[in-house]
């Protein structure tokens, strides 16, 4: 594992806007559990500019491809991608960013390196605003995305008729800790 680099840590000490922060807090996770990529589905010229932009141009290799596996990257960035507004670079960036995170074991807000669930929040509600809204019982972000992946194949998920009565309730709705 790596330590998140002096430029990055000031960086994210600075408090930039909040799409610039969350960048630089997953590009910093990132590095701490030695991902690599450390946000896939950027090929090298993007992560060039999303340096520039988001990083201050601190010098750092997003890394290569992932081994071919099986997991829900590419449905989860395309579910984010749809729900985009706007449909802007950074709203792609943090599309892959979010997708790359979900792909890992804690929280989404841990696995994104943020300080809290509130960030990701205001970033979800900020730039993925229909898909942010869609979450009425605020269940768990990966939770939630998964569903609505689940839910976009027409795959049931839920052990009972309605989460509400489901054994599992307290697992996906509720504060996390």
């Amino acid at each position: 594992m790596n330590a998140p680099e002096p430029a990055l840590s000031r960086l994210i000490a600075a408090r930039p806007p909040l799409a610039q922060l969350v960048i630089a807090c997953m590009v910093a996770e990132s590095r701490r559990v030695g991902a690599s990529p450390m946000i896939r589905g950027l090929g090298p010229a993007s992560f060039s500019i999303l340096r520039m932009v988001c990083l201050d141009g601190v010098m750092l290799d997003n890394g290569s491809a992932p081994a071919p596996g099986v997991d829900e990257f590419d449905e989860l960035f395309e579910l984010l991608v749809e729900h985009a507004a706007p449909l802007d670079q950074m709203s792609i960036w943090l599309a892959a960013a979010i997708a790359t995170a979900a792909q890992r074991d804690n929280h989404l807000w841990q696995d994104m390196g943020l300080p809290s669930r509130r960030e990701l929040n205001a970033i979800l509600r900020e730039r993925f605003p229909t898909l942010a809204a869609l979450n009425v019982d605020d269940m768990k972000w990966k939770k939630f995305f998964y569903r609505q992946l689940c839910q976009q194949a027409g795959v049931p998920i839920c052990k009972s008729p309605s989460c509400g009565v489901c054994v599992d309730h307290p697992a996906c709705f509720g504060p996390e800790i």
